[in-house]
């Protein structure tokens, strides 16, 4: 059996992801908005042109390709695959565990869009397409839960790979939040609290892994 890592730290990051989250959900329904979301907003773009983000001219595209792996699609396929390759490998509570957080992660999202109800920015012009409300950011918050998860996953199975593992799903959910703000379909906060709600998530479903087993 692989040595897993101690509780404790996850259980003081579990709560401090889980008490920021809870602060800035509250502060944008009494508020509405942060100073630091139009500031970060503005100065990604170019000074007299706000339709032209700053950076080289392939920047935009790679921000457009780093989101596309935080969206429904691309996690969906990915949670799917995950999900038949688990029960094939007779793996039915990893499975389980994975369905459970991708489900939980998505129905979260859902529903706080709902009680938060934040229309999108309208400071920048967006660079990407978008139909929903805007907190949490659902790309931030499903792939935090997501990649998390599965990096937890590896580590669990793996004890070697496990920091390697963290730090590349950790470092990847980061990309994502930022090409959010970057096309300014979202408020710097909406991804802050997106990565905060999916890291509840994955910590808790991984705490709750632990126990059982």
């Amino acid at each position: 059996m692989s040595r897993r890592p101690p509780f404790r730290p996850l259980f003081w990051l579990l709560g401090t992801a889980m008490l920021l989250a809870a602060y800035l959900a509250f502060e944008v329904i009494a508020r509405d908005s942060f100073a630091f979301d139009r500031a970060i907003l503005l100065a990604l773009r170019r000074p007299g042109n706000l339709a032209m983000p700053i950076g080289p001219g392939w920047l935009l595209q790679s921000a457009i390709d780093i989101s596309g792996l935080g969206g429904i699609t691309v996690l969906g396929l990915l949670c799917l695959l995950g999900i038949v390759l688990l029960l094939a490998l007779r793996l039915r509570g990893a499975a389980l565990w994975l369905a459970a957080v991708a489900g939980a992660a998505l129905g979260c999202e859902i529903l706080l869009k709902f009680i938060v109800h934040r229309p999108r920015p309208e400071l920048v012009p967006h660079l990407a397409q978008v139909t929903t409300l805007s907190f949490p950011s659902g790309h931030a918050m499903l792939s935090a839960a997501v990649y998390l998860t599965l990096a937890l996953m590896i580590g669990d199975r793996v004890p070697w790979l496990r920091r390697g593992c963290v730090a590349c799903a950790t470092a990847l959910v980061m990309a994502i939040g930022a090409s959010r703000v970057y096309l300014g379909v979202h408020w710097p906060s909406d991804v802050l609290a997106g990565w905060c709600f999916g890291t509840v998530l994955a910590l808790g479903c991984y705490a709750a892994a632990r126990r059982l087993a």
